[in-house]
């Protein structure tokens, strides 16, 4: 009697011909303004209200974080572990040689969901949507081995599980869309979390030590303005550029 029930062998075999295939190149038919529209709407209303923000947050600290390690790993430092709380915090423990490295680092936390964000968008402008979901659910499962705390693990998990559904059972369409609006909710994210940090350095000073432009003031001697202008350059690039991107793909 034949056994029709798929055994763990083939489910993984499923899973990894879905996260190859989404390096086939997906182009997306224009998209009418409306549906535009309706995607940004639900990207504002994920970073925007406190309600959703509370949880949508988290995603973006998570960015936030994984930009310091990956700017970590570019300059050879060694990274030992990544920690997000449940209250936005985050925090990267790595070492290595010499200043530029920590620096470097230190700067990729808050520019990094822009700059996430604008790469998914031109992803499915260039209809690669298939292959950032793809590197994107791997880049969550290698995550976990330097995760550290319940809230990061849960993070990831839980990001992960919808990025492997996505893979495994969307259309190339939906794949798109979704890929395009978490573009737009990390733009939007991005921009918030600017805001934030920059009440902390004028009215929320009592903060300060949580800020990333205070700390790499300390260390360098670059006055944390400066720093946080650097950060909004970066944002405000990335924005831009997004807009332009999403203008190429209308109707």
């Amino acid at each position: 009697m034949t056994n029709l029930d798929p055994g763990p062998g083939d489910l993984a075999a499923d899973w990894w011909h879905a996260v190859i295939s989404g390096f086939n190149t997906t182009q997306l038919p224009p998209i009418s303004a409306p549906v535009v529209l309706g995607i940004l709407v639900a990207a504002v209303l994920l970073s925007g209200p406190r309600q959703t923000w509370r949880w949508f947050g988290l995603y973006v600290t998570f960015v936030h974080e994984l930009g310091h390690a990956f700017a970590a790993l570019m300059t050879g430092r060694v990274v030992h572990g990544l920690r997000i709380g449940l209250d936005h915090s985050g925090q990267l423990l790595s070492s290595g040689r010499g200043k530029f490295g920590a620096v470097w680092s230190g700067f990729w936390g808050y520019p990094s969901p822009a700059v996430v964000g604008v790469a998914l968008i031109w992803s499915v402008s260039a209809g690669h949507s298939g292959a950032a979901m793809s590197i994107g659910a791997l880049v969550l499962l290698v995550a976990l081995v330097f995760l550290r705390g319940f809230a990061g693990i849960f993070v990831a998990v839980c990001c992960a599980a919808i990025a492997q559904l996505l893979l495994v059972f969307a259309n190339a369409a939906t794949v798109s869309h979704v890929v395009l609006g978490l573009g737009m909710a990390l733009e939007v994210g991005a921009v918030r979390d600017w805001f934030k940090v920059a009440a902390v350095h004028t009215r929320r000073r009592n903060r300060l030590a949580s800020s990333d432009a205070f700390i790499l003031a300390r260390s360098t001697g670059v006055p944390s303005w400066l720093w946080l202008f650097g950060f909004a350059t970066v944002i405000a690039t990335s924005a831009a550029l997004s807009v332009r991107l999403v203008w190429s793909m209308l109707i």
